[in-house]
């Protein structure tokens, strides 16, 4: 053979082994980093977290119950995962779920000259937008699993009225022990007792301990990025039976759409003896919001009808912050006046918090937020509405807004 033909071949040959060997380093890399990066989120307490890698991204799963702020719990581990360093020439997607259901996904978009300690968080894009690639990661191997975890939460409760002369308020405080704890994916199973603290004439049925929410509720996902929440049982406001709730964002996500509809009747505890009627009514929203993420607030248009069966029409702005919500609503209904007020929720302390080393112990700790909606009207019987979750305010409702997240994860840098 031609020693120059023979040459030429040898160093082709060298020239594949060095691309394998760069693309195995690589590869190996990756998967180090990858790893590396799920092990350090499940350390710092990060629940349901996988990884995978294709092509063209790198995707991870986090859900957070360590923070309770939900901006602040994602920027941890987007820290985390950058400093065990991100993808080279592809993008990297955390998805961020709630019971195992895909809330909203951060990618990142690399750009030239970028790197692990130069990375800008403003390169971090969020949306409501995961179906792609939650069916790339959703078969992958869970790790730190969030089912038959159980959280005791205390809800504080305040409830004040003025409707006699002779007192100025009539005041209702109570703390309500309840037990949370995810079955299966999207389930939760909810158990409240609530224990009257001080009672100074609001009501001779809350003198005594009797059950609270009672719930099953099931958060599922549909095409097209719709979110929705079924929930059965015993709810507030004197109400049983079962509830559905949707969401769907636009494309573009400042503008979305609700609706909502239950079956309800009449139910209350004297002690543990439940009163109930058999006779159901339906209830329903259906409404239009608008999020200003320069200010943090939602803007909603809502018609409804309430318990008492009459509709009406409702308006509600809202500003969130980090650790309170604040908004103002006014409502026109058949058979009742105009009526409005406020309403505010505040995130309670302690604002981290870990299971013990034994996962499966209950955690306990106090609830997410405390709030108190001002009926301005003195309104008793119209407008009146129910809540199927212990956990269902503004402030909730509005902590995987992938906006407000964006708004924490850059003040959190």
């Amino acid at each position: 053979m031609n020693k120059g033909i023979f040459s030429k071949r040898l160093n082709f040959y060298r020239q594949i082994c060095v691309m394998i060997a760069i693309l195995s380093t690589m590869a190996i890399q990756a998967q180090d980093g990858g790893e590396k990066a799920t092990e350090e989120l499940v350390n710092q307490g990060f629940e349901n977290v996988r990884w995978t890698e294709t092509e063209n991204e790198r995707i991870y799963t986090i859900e957070n119950n360590v923070y309770k702020v939900q901006g602040i719990g994602i920027s941890k581990a987007i820290q985390t995962i950058q400093e065990h360093g991100l993808p080279t020439n592809k993008k990297c997607k955390v998805i961020v779920t709630h019971l195992e259901v895909p809330e909203l996904v951060l990618t990142y978009n690399p750009i030239e000259k970028d790197s692990t300690s130069l990375s800008d968080v403003n390169n971090w894009q969020t949306s409501y937008d995961v179906e792609s690639s939650w069916n790339k990661i959703k078969k992958e191997k869970t790790r730190n699993s969030s089912r038959f975890k159980v959280d005791i939460v205390i809800y504080p409760q305040l409830s004040f009225k003025n409707l006699i002369i002779t007192q100025i308020y009539q005041v209702l405080f109570t703390l309500n022990p309840t037990i949370e704890v995810s079955l299966w994916s999207g389930m939760k199973l909810t158990g409240q007792i609530i224990v009257p603290i001080y009672n100074d004439g609001y009501s001779i049925y809350q003198k005594t301990v009797h059950p609270g929410y009672l719930t099953l509720s099931q958060r599922f996902r549909l095409p097209f990025n719709i979110k929705g929440k079924a929930t059965i049982g015993y709810f507030n406001a004197d109400r049983y039976g079962a509830d559905l709730m949707l969401f769907y964002p636009f494309k573009d996500e400042r503008f979305s759409a609700e609706g909502r509809i239950g079956s309800v009747a009449v139910g209350y505890w004297d002690g543990f003896n439940l009163h109930y009627d058999t006779d159901f009514n339906l209830t329903w929203t259906l409404g239009v919001n608008f999020y200003w993420p320069r200010y943090n607030t939602q803007f909603s248009l809502k018609g409804e009808q309430y318990l008492m069966g009459e509709k009406g029409i409702k308006f509600e702005m809202v500003r969130h912050f980090r650790y309170a919500s604040v908004g103002f609503y006014a409502m026109k209904g058949q058979h009742a006046n105009s009526n409005g007020g406020f309403r505010f929720q505040v995130l309670l302390p302690p604002y981290k918090y870990k299971r013990f080393k034994n996962k499966y112990l209950p955690r306990v700790n106090t609830s997410y937020h405390m709030g108190i909606v001002y009926n301005a009207g003195n309104e008793q019987y119209y407008y009146r509405q129910y809540r199927s979750e212990a956990n269902e305010n503004i402030m909730n409702n509005n902590s995987f807004n992938p906006y407000f997240i964006k708004s924490e994860l850059s003040n959190n840098y």
